[in-house]
C-alpha cells in the first residue's frame, strides 16, 4: 500500500507546520541578511507523484530557475527550489533590491543572491524536519541552473542518483510590503529514507 494513502490528518497536519516553521526561520534569516522586513507564508503543503512535479511548476518544458541541492544523513534525498523566471527577477528587484540591468540575462551577483535564499530555505526546512523526526538530515552545498523543468529534473536524476518517486510540496511565497513572489519547494526522499521519515511522524510505512 502506497504510504502517502496512509497519511492522516494528523500526519498533514505536521508537514504543514514543518512548513510553517521552516517558513518562520527563513524568513527571520532573510530579514537579518536583507536588513529589512520579510514575511513568508505557506499556502500550500501537500504529498505528489514524481512526475507531477513539473506540471505543478507549468510543465517539463516550462523555463524555470532551480537551486538544488543533496540531502545527507539519516534519511537522505534531494532538495530543489524552483521559481519562474519572472518571480526570480521580481525576488531580486523588490525583494532583494537589486537594480534589474536586462530581464532576460542574470548577472553573477543575480545568481549567487538567489543561490543564498535557496540555501538559506533549504536549511531552514531540513532544520525543521529534522526537528520534529529527530532524524539528522544535513544539506550540502547548493546548485543553480536556468532550463526547462523536465531537463533539471533529469539532471537531477543523473548528479543524484536514484530519487523517490514521491515529494513534499511547500508552496512558498515571499511577502516584503505589497510585494509578492511564489516559490515551489520540494524534498524527494530516496525510496529507503521513506519508512523513517513517515514512521518518524507516525505512519507505518510497511
Amino acid at each position: 500500500m502506497d504510504v502517502f494513502s496512509q497519511l492522516a490528518e494528523f500526519q498533514m497536519d505536521v508537514l504543514k507546520e514543518v512548513g510553517n516553521i521552516g517558513a518562520g526561520h527563513a524568513a527571520t534569516a532573510l530579514s537579518t541578511l536583507l536588513d529589512k522586513p520579510i514575511d513568508m507564508l505557506v499556502p500550500k503543503v501537500r504529498m505528489l507523484p514524481f512526475e507531477e512535479i513539473c506540471e505543478s511548476v507549468g510543465g517539463a518544458e516550462t523555463v524555470v530557475l532551480a537551486i538544488f541541492l543533496r540531502v545527507e544523513g539519516d534519511a537522505p534525498g534531494n532538495m530543489f527550489f524552483i521559481l519562474n523566471l519572472d518571480a526570480a527577477k521580481n525576488m531580486l528587484r523588490d525583494l532583494i533590491g537589486l537594480k534589474i540591468e536586462d530581464q532576460e540575462e542574470y548577472s553573477e551577483l543575480e545568481l549567487s543572491a538567489l543561490n543564498e535564499i535557496g540555501n538559506i530555505l533549504a536549511g531552514s526546512y531540513l532544520s525543521s524536519l529534522a526537528d520534529f523526526t529527530n532524524l539528522n538530515m544535513q544539506p550540502t552545498v547548493p546548485a543553480l541552473a536556468i532550463d526547462m523543468a523536465g531537463a533539471i529534473l533529469s539532471y537531477g536524476l543523473l548528479q543524484f542518483g536514484q530519487m523517490g518517486d514521491q515529494a513534499l510540496l511547500i508552496d512558498t511565497k515571499f511577502l516584503e510590503g505589497e510585494n509578492e513572489v511564489q516559490g515551489h519547494f520540494f524534498l524527494i526522499p530516496d525510496p529507503e529514507s521513506f519508512g523513517k521519515i513517515f514512521s518518524a511522524l507516525g505512519v507505518d510505512s510497511s
